[in-house]
């Protein structure tokens, strides 16, 4: 299991973004845009709940990918190609402290300059509290949802220190992607599902399915 931890960003207002780029809605958790020129700026977003979380945050130019980073590559670079999207424009990247691709090195290489600024990171817990233990030994929790190869690593690691992985794994494993759900085959679980697109509506369109009488 793994906790979120900010990493306060407010921000330089005198930096010379074209635009801002986003892999997930968390970056934004721990960011203060309030007044921010980055406001007024195209916003690049992952998938539609990056995006949700980018208007929120008061963004009003958001671009969405299909919900992996690279169609969000793919969607900056057909900006580029388009005139939309100067080609050497400044990218500003709010990310996590742990990238599964370097996007910004792969932008770069088409000349694009990415400026990366760590907003999160995810620190490993060491156990779950005694309530969530006792509710999977009770069957009280009816499935697992999985973001991430690393997230799923951590549950594993958690659910063998509690001595529960016999119960948790017995639970449908409901995956953002093959490459999570290995994760989950490759530890003995047999109900994994994967998503039909690496994003979280569709994460949740697979857990109604599995949980549908």
């Amino acid at each position: 299991m793994l906790r979120f931890e900010p990493v306060p960003f407010r921000g330089d207002d005198n930096a010379d973004y074209d635009a801002v780029i986003l892999t997930s809605a968390n970056a934004l958790r721990a960011v203060d845009l309030a007044g921010s020129p980055l406001l007024r700026l195209p916003l690049f977003a992952v998938g539609a709940h990056t995006a949700d979380a980018a208007r929120a945050a008061g963004f009003d130019k958001v671009i969405v990918a299909k919900g992996d980073a690279v169609s969000l590559r793919d969607l900056v670079l057909a900006r580029v190609e388009a005139g939309e999207l100067d080609a050497s424009a400044t990218l500003l990247y709010l990310a996590g402290a742990d990238l599964s691709r370097d996007l910004a090195g792969e932008l770069g290489e088409r000349g694009l300059s990415v400026v990366t600024h760590t907003t999160y990171r995810m620190v490993p817990v060491a156990g779950f509290p005694r309530e969530v233990s006792d509710a999977f030994m009770a069957n009280r929790i009816t499935a697992v949802l999985h973001y991430s190869r690393r997230s799923a690593q951590a549950f594993l690691d958690t659910v063998r220190a509690d001595g529960i992985e016999i119960s948790a794994l017995a639970l449908p494993q409901c995956c953002i992607s093959a490459a999570v759900a290995a994760v989950l085959h490759d530890a003995g679980a047999t109900k994994v599902v994967v998503a039909a697109r690496p994003d979280e509506n569709a994460l949740l369109e697979a857990l109604g399915r599995t949980l549908r009488p």
